[in-house]
């Protein structure tokens, strides 16, 4: 790892209005609960380890991922290194309970652990799963706590159902709880969509959401609403899915002969034509396209980090270079010339 890109990768930025910086690339760690593929022990650990060199020192987990896997795996690896060196993330609203019923697969987890979630986001249920994050991850101090997947596209017709466990049974009232005396430097959201984090805002101060993908090269709808309220009430985003569900990484060409996704899904027609587009200016200018999506959303100042995850040593340390690469300034204009950029839309300078 060239000290470029340690530069680059350790830069850091504050989290809302909170006295908590972190840097400006960080790791996420679905891929080590075993996101689509297994992973070794051996393998998770070196993953992380190739994170700490590459000078990320924020991690983001969650009890979701590998159905609690991911959380014991990212506390065997980080507790070889001071606690005072980083920042840890985790989140609530799922409670995981012996699983009863065989896993059909259906959430993409390869061998997960024997656990199945019960959605809990009631003030009991928020404390418990943060004290049960805690021993999971071998650390009492977790930083960041998120609240993980509220919203319609989560939970459909039940999402009314959820959201008033947070609003009138205590839910929002347990993160003040977790911010005012249990140590917790900042509290929010991790969701995947932006209407989600405009309703949480007008109904409790978080300090941060992460938000996976809806700012990115194809996606910048959230110019026009969601990013300027959030810099109006001084709320940080955590900027996750940069790369789309992996498109932008690969781009089309690396997809010739298989499936492209987008967003956890197919991609349809629409969003692989928009690719292409991307793919080819960024080809004219000598630039990979997964490092402008990398490098993307950090030229906006309310994203606070661009969280990657990452599987092997060798992602890691591929998302730290290109998070460094030098791109030249004619690529932007290229793409907003093209109708590629939101016209509100910041870049890289």
């Amino acid at each position: 790892m060239t000290a470029a890109a340690q530069e680059a990768v350790s830069r850091r930025r504050r989290i809302g209005r909170t006295a908590l910086d972190v840097t400006a690339l960080s790791l996420g760690t679905a891929p080590l609960g075993g996101l689509y593929h297994e992973l070794s022990e051996d393998e998770a650990r070196a993953t992380v380890d190739a994170a700490w060199q590459a000078g990320i020192r924020f991690f983001d987990t969650a009890p979701h991922y590998g159905h609690t896997k991911a959380e014991h795996r990212l506390g065997d690896a980080l507790r070889r290194y001071p606690r005072a060196d980083f920042v840890l993330s985790t989140k609530v609203g799922r409670r995981f309970v012996p699983r009863t019923m065989p896993y059909d697969g259906s959430e993409g987890w390869a061998a997960p652990l024997p656990f199945q979630a019960i959605y809990d986001y009631t003030y009991d249920g928020i404390l418990r799963s943060f004290e049960d994050s805690q021993m999971r991850l071998g650390m009492i101090d977790i930083d960041i706590v998120l609240i993980h997947d509220i919203g319609r596209v989560t939970h459909g017709d039940r999402n009314a159902h959820y959201w008033k466990q947070l609003v009138d049974e205590g839910g929002f009232r347990a993160l003040e709880e977790l911010k005012n005396s249990r140590g917790v430097k900042a509290v929010g959201l991790g969701v995947n969509e932006g209407a989600a984090v405009m309703e949480a805002m007008a109904e409790f101060d978080i300090d941060c959401a992460l938000l996976a993908g809806r700012y990115t090269l194809l996606e910048q709808d959230t110019l026009d609403d969601l990013l300027p309220e959030c810099e109006k009430r001084g709320v940080s985003i955590l900027l996750g899915g940069a790369f789309n569900s992996g498109i932008l990484a690969r781009g089309l060409d690396a997809n010739a002969h298989g499936d492209l996704k987008f967003n956890y899904g197919d991609a349809p027609k629409q969003i692989v034509e928009r690719v292409g587009k991307l793919e080819r200016v960024s080809r004219e200018h000598g630039v990979a396209l997964s490092t402008a999506a990398i490098q993307f959303p950090y030229a906006h100042k309310v994203v606070a980090t661009v969280l990657m995850g990452a599987r092997t040593p060798d992602e890691v340390r591929k998302n730290a270079a290109s998070f460094a690469t030098p791109v030249p300034s004619a690529l932007w204009d290229a793409l907003r010339a093209e109708g590629l950029l939101h016209a509100k839309a910041p870049v890289p300078r």
